[in-house]
């Protein structure tokens, strides 16, 4: 073997001596390069809301309208992304590289139909869905933006599934370098096409479809030309099995649907928002929202490293270094809550200048900022819940992820919005006092779920097959 093939091969493996090593140090170099990705990445997205601010509310309403939708489309990519991720972990862990290369090969397959069923419909429909949704008179701008990014849905899903594969083999390196690439050439084409190009907020859209295709390439490149990851995507190896795809639709198909309940959710938030204080309610939350995403992204990175080692921590039954990884991953999750919610509330109103600072937008300014500092109450209460729905994706068993995050927003979130904002009276703030408590209610449960699962995995530790 010459010198560079055997650069390449332990370069490969990196990231798998890491995910099968010390669980700790495992969470920590897995999650650290995702949290740098996923800065960048809403970073972007708060640049591209900065951006789309200039063009006055209705703009950043329209936007609001259109993120659901698109959440959905992304959600259908992270969420089958998830299952892959297990899948692959947890061959890995079982020393099965030909087992993960096919659940990889499935997974490209799998983007491709998911891409081809969903791209004509949305286009076609997008007013009337917009219209349907409560967008009004901001239903043209919606599907605007709309028709754009879903006719990029094939760029949106492949890109999210390689990454679950890259994950799955413990290379979240790579990973960040093609988010933030993309992350970075959407911000330099924002202004130049939304201002520049006088496209408004279709060159948002444009901007957005156009970063993603980039990456997309850059992320064939590497599987079909450079090959130098561990897992491999040549076709002479596929070998179709049922039962391969049912593994990754196990956890991948309620992962997505977790992303479509959360677009549910948001959209019944607009609705509820819409009554008590009409469109620029929307444009506070979808904003803030935005900020929010951005404050637990090193949770979110947390929780991306855990489905990976406890995957493959499963796959070799190593049972007692789940607890671990549950326990150390919470705490390290609730420290990073505390220390967000602290700089949250002393920059908040630092941070509403950045979508406020038009004549337009000028008014959003107050509840802008309250918005912010009441989800600092928020943020702490994340990780228990998160970390909890990460381990039972890793062990794939994401219906009941499914079940505890159908808990936490559907259950807790949208009926506490609902009668802090209408029943009792509470209005706007109502809405926001909701999303805190259904959070609090909902991550505790998680938690508590999760501890019992662990409870009873360790009770039979080997000797027979784990407890449904």
């Amino acid at each position: 073997m010459t010198a560079e093939p055997e650069k390449f091969q332990e370069k490969a493996t990196r990231g798998v001596h890491i995910l099968t090593g010390d669980p700790k140090k495992a969470i920590v170099e897995l999650a650290w390069p995702m949290i740098i990705a996923m800065v960048l990445l809403s970073f972007y997205q708060i640049v591209d809301a900065a951006w789309v601010a200039g063009l006055g509310p209705d703009a950043l309403a329209a936007v609001g309208f259109a993120g659901p939708v698109f959440m959905v489309l992304v959600g259908m990519g992270i969420g089958v992304g998830a299952g892959v991720t297990s899948a692959v972990a947890r061959r890995i862990g079982a020393g099965d590289r030909a087992g993960a290369d096919n659940v990889a090969l499935h997974a490209v397959l799998l983007a491709v139909l998911i891409s081809a069923v969903l791209t004509a419909p949305l286009v076609a429909f997008a007013e009337p869905l917009f219209l349907a949704l409560g967008a009004g008179e901001v239903a043209g701008l919606a599907a605007d933006y709309g028709k754009i990014v879903f006719g990029g849905a094939v760029f949106v899903i492949f890109s999210n599934i390689a990454y679950a594969i890259l994950r799955g083999e413990g290379d979240t390196r790579r990973t960040m370098y093609a988010m933030a690439l993309s992350s970075v050439l959407n911000m330099i084409l924002d202004p130049l096409l939304i201002y520049q190009a006088g496209l408004g907020v279709a060159g948002a859209a444009l901007a957005t479809v156009i970063s993603i295709a980039a990456v997309s390439a850059l992320l064939l490149y590497w599987f079909f030309i450079r090959r130098d990851t561990y897992v491999t995507l040549s076709p002479a190896n596929f070998a179709y099995d049922t039962g391969t795809v049912a593994d990754i639709l196990t956890v991948g198909f309620p992962a997505s649907l977790e992303f479509f309940m959360m677009a549910s959710v948001t959209i019944i938030l607009n609705v509820i928002l819409v009554g008590v204080g009409g469109t620029d309610a929307v444009a506070v939350y979808t904003t803030g929202w935005r900020v929010v995403m951005f404050a637990i992204i090193p949770i979110i990175g947390l929780g991306t490293s855990v489905v990976s080692v406890t995957g493959a921590a499963f796959g070799a039954r190593r049972f007692e270094r789940m607890e671990l990884i549950h326990g150390y991953a919470t705490k390290l999750g609730v420290g990073i809550g505390n220390t967000t919610s602290a700089i949250t509330w002393l920059l908040a109103p630092c941070i509403a200048v950045l979508f406020t600072y038009s004549p337009e937008s000028a008014p959003l300014a107050v509840p802008l900022v309250a918005f912010l500092r009441t989800m600092c109450f928020f943020y702490p209460f994340v990780p228990p819940g998160a970390i909890s729905s990460s381990l039972f994706q890793g062990v794939g068993k994401g219906f009941t992820s499914l079940f505890l995050n159908v808990l936490r927003s559907f259950i807790f979130i949208a009926v506490f919005a609902y009668l802090l904002a209408h029943v009792m009276g509470f209005g706007v703030e109502g809405v926001w006092w909701g999303i805190v408590i259904g959070d609090i209610a909902g991550g505790l449960a998680a938690f508590g779920w999760a501890k019992l699962y662990l409870s009873r995995l360790l009770a039979v530790r080997g000797n027979g097959p784990a407890p449904a």
